[in-house]
């Protein structure tokens, strides 16, 4: 599919899609239709769409009801409740089970920085990976997003995919091929390895581009799927650059750094630096200020490569 709107309309277009080709599949959302492009599905398929309110707890147990009917449900909220508000009946009424639920956080990260803690989703991952039986997903762009959603309809077993909400360039176009628990070599380079995943990604490209410049050779891999992790391509890279640097607009503890560095710890140590949010609130702000101030945009991840050769 090509001329992606963006990424939650990639979501929306993806959904729609794959209700014409299966009549499974359905979708709920709690007082969020809009905001995750859902209304066409409701005009389409207006006995398949179920408006629950802002009760997102009740979503999830209805999903999951749903799915042991043989249902395929999308549940589709803003991240931060979607992840901390209705954790308990995921972790324990679809997780444990391994129901085939499809879990969408929407506007993860600072899509919301101005609306300051409360609207800011930065711990998802942390916590939707602690859950067993939960696949954890964060795609790069738009296309990616679409990919993903149709593989998500086809994996069997709970999914958790992080969404962002701004607009970013394309990486990927309509031959790329998305796989759960595949990584994407995006940029080849033997100093140094970066991993980002999500809106990261692509100021990783930003960086790379800027130390190509300066004779530093910096890898970039997409690791789309945080779990499970694409080990073999995360052990290789660690076996050849020696150094690794993870990005992502999410705490860093508990993130998509933190599997990284659970992994080659105990598999591969090899010189580690983690870029994310670190142990506090952020502040109410521009996100590009908050990108800045974290050392996320394409010159701090290039500043944060440049320690991290240069360190013994």
């Amino acid at each position: 599919m090509e001329n992606l709107a963006g990424i939650r309309d990639s979501y929306g277009a993806a959904i729609v899609e794959l209700a014409e080709e299966n009549e499974r599949i359905v979708t709920l959302a709690s007082d969020s239709k809009f905001s995750s492009k859902l209304d066409v599905f409701e005009k389409k398929f207006p006995d398949r769409f179920f408006e629950v309110g802002i009760c997102e707890q009740n979503m999830v147990g209805m999903a999951a009801g749903l799915s042991l009917t043989g249902k395929i449900p999308f549940v589709s909220a803003i991240a931060c409740f979607m992840s901390m508000r209705a954790f308990e009946i995921v972790r324990t009424t679809v997780g444990y089970p391994k129901l085939n639920v499809k879990i969408v956080g929407m506007s993860a990260g600072f899509a919301y920085p101005q609306l300051g803690a409360t609207h800011t989703c930065l711990e998802d991952v942390s916590i939707m990976r602690a859950a067993s039986n939960i696949t954890v997903i964060s795609p790069a762009d738009n296309m990616e997003t679409y990919l993903a959603t149709k593989a998500m309809a086809a994996y069997e077993g709970p999914v958790y995919m992080r969404l962002g909400r701004h607009p970013v360039p394309d990486i990927y176009d309509d031959s790329y091929e998305f796989v759960i628990g595949k990584a994407t070599l995006l940029r080849a380079g033997t100093d140094v390895t970066i991993i980002a995943a999500g809106p990261a990604v692509t100021f990783a490209l930003e960086a790379h581009d800027l130390l190509k410049k300066e004779g530093i050779g910096a890898r970039v891999i997409n690791l789309s799927t945080i779990k499970p992790l694409d080990e073999e391509l995360i052990a290789a890279a660690a076996a050849e650059t020696q150094r690794i640097l993870t990005v992502e607009v999410h705490n860093i503890a508990g993130g998509m750094g933190s599997a990284v560095a659970e992994f080659l710890v105990q598999n591969n140590p090899v010189k580690m630096k983690m870029l994310g949010i670190p142990n506090e609130t952020p502040p109410a702000g521009p996100r590009e200020m908050l990108l800045e101030r974290y050392g996320l945009n394409a010159s701090g991840i290039a500043k944060a490569t440049r320690r991290l050769l240069e360190s013994k």
